[in-house]
């Protein structure tokens, strides 16, 4: 290990672990260096190792353009290694760098081996995840702050607008305003359904039709299938919940290749409870309380 301990523990990740332990894992760990310019990993690539940069300097890329710099001693990318997660972004060596690597394989059959430096491992990996879930719910909140200003504000505007005296600009004011305040209800926010809650939709021949995302007044469908967008202006389908089924009724706002989405008709009270508590369920998934 080229690491020495006391660089190492200052890592979030490694936080807590005895020397002892934290030597038996590094001691896994495969010394490599890589010329400037290498690039460790690209955007989309799902990750294959767990890596630590021990020396030089690593640029993280998104969309080509660079995002952070990384510097002795880091992770690179270690909750997409170890989740198996797709790479949202590259990481390119700005100078020579020298990195510890290890198969995550290798790493999840030495945990196996090791549960007593797994456990504080992956208790440290909770942490990291429940702290930026905790930071983008920060952002979020203050971003929702904004919204329901800007809401108010376009209410005002819009009873400025409609006690004025009318003008030809009066109408396509009022409308656009309208419009605005219309989308940027609570309700409109669609949630994605997750692999442990599926939901999808039952079409009149039987087919079962994926949801990509939904709220209680939208349902966005798989675009896959084009038995979907017959008719634009009425559309029905039997909604398929993890605890019950509700019949459903639109009409087809929008459709490409990312979906179909319907503008679903209002609901009977019973079939709206039971869309409002699913639609809840996934919001919790992302909320901490």
């Amino acid at each position: 290990m080229t690491a020495p301990l006391p660089d190492i523990r200052v890592l979030p990740l490694f936080a807590g672990i005895p020397d002892a332990h934290l030597t038996a894992l590094f001691q896994e760990l495969t010394s490599s260096t890589f010329a400037e310019g290498h690039v460790l990993f690209r955007a989309g690539e799902v990750p294959a190792n767990l890596l630590v940069l021990v020396r030089g300097e690593v640029t993280i890329e998104e969309a080509g353009h660079p995002k952070f710099r990384l510097r002795p001693v880091a992770p690179i990318g270690e909750l997409g290694a170890l989740t198996g997660l797709p790479r949202n972004g590259s990481a390119i060596a700005a100078t020579e760098i020298e990195v510890l690597s290890i198969a995550v394989p290798s790493l999840l059959a030495f945990f196996g081996r090791r549960a007593d430096i797994a456990f504080p491992f992956y208790k440290n990996i909770l942490g990291l995840v429940s702290a930026k879930v905790r930071r983008d719910e920060h952002r979020l909140e203050e971003m929702r702050t904004n919204l329901i200003r800007t809401q108010k504000a376009m209410k005002t505007l819009r009873e400025v607008v409609l006690s004025s005296p009318e003008t030809a600009i009066s109408k396509p004011v009022c409308d656009a305003l309208d419009d605005l305040i219309e989308h940027n209800r609570r309700s409109h926010y669609r949630v994605t359904p997750v692999a442990s809650a599926p939901s999808s939709v039952r079409l009149d021949d039987g087919a079962l039709v994926r949801v990509i995302d939904l709220s209680d007044g939208y349902v966005k469908l798989d675009a896959t299938c084009d038995r979907i967008t017959k008719d634009r202006s009425h559309w029905a389908g039997v909604l398929v919940l993890p605890l019950g089924e509700i019949l459903v009724s639109g009409r087809i706002e929008r459709d490409g290749p990312d979906g179909v989405v319907v503008k679903l008709d209002p609901m009977i009270d019973s079939y709206k409870k039971q869309l409002e508590d699913y639609v809840t369920h996934l919001q919790l998934l992302n909320y901490v309380i």
